[in-house]
């Protein structure tokens, strides 16, 4: 290898790094959690959160309007405590409910929140008092496919004697192609 070479290798080498560090620099310039834009904490307690992370997508009618902040387990009750930081902008209604969802079929998980009707917010702390804890969609396919009625059929009874073998016919059929 000559001197030359290497001097080339060396540049397109520092280029490279250049262009990665000037990526991470700009990626954690415009990283925003709810929490760097001042939000507030909202609690909720789920029967089963399955994949859903530490930085998921927290949304309201699609529209991302916060993140999970932390995910714990209540010792008590067994049941999933998720704290999520959502932006000081949006004002929920009291009576609102969080649903743990997937982002489409292959996507990650995020937390879906249908605003209700009461003229009370929620405040910085609070608990939904409604959830719905994740679905999981392999094993809801798993059970249908491996369902006994979920072809129409019931499981067949096991008879105690062989069956009857299928009465001859007399006449033989017609050939549809004499001759």
């Amino acid at each position: 290898m000559s001197k030359s070479e290497t001097w080339a290798e060396t540049g397109v080498g520092a280029i490279v790094l250049a262009a990665a560090a000037g990526f991470l620099i700009y990626a954690l310039g415009h990283a925003t959690t709810g929490s760097q834009a001042g939000g507030y904490e909202l609690v909720g307690r789920f029967g089963d959160v399955g994949a859903l992370a530490t930085g998921a997508d927290v949304r309201v009618a699609g529209v991302k309007v916060g993140a999970v902040s932390r995910i714990e387990l209540d010792p008590k009750t067994f049941l999933a405590k998720v704290h999520f930081t959502i932006d000081k902008g949006v004002k929920l209604p009291a009576d609102s409910t969080a649903k743990i969802t997937s982002s489409g079929l292959l996507g990650g998980q995020l937390v879906a929140i249908a605003p209700g009707g009461a003229a009370d917010d929620m405040k910085p702390g609070a608990e939904f008092q409604n959830t719905q804890g994740a679905v999981d969609l392999f094993g809801l396919i798993g059970q249908f496919v491996r369902s006994p009625s979920a072809n129409g059929s019931t499981p067949a009874a096991t008879p105690s004697a062989p069956a009857a073998p299928a009465p001859a016919t007399t006449k033989p059929a017609a050939d549809p192609y004499p001759g």
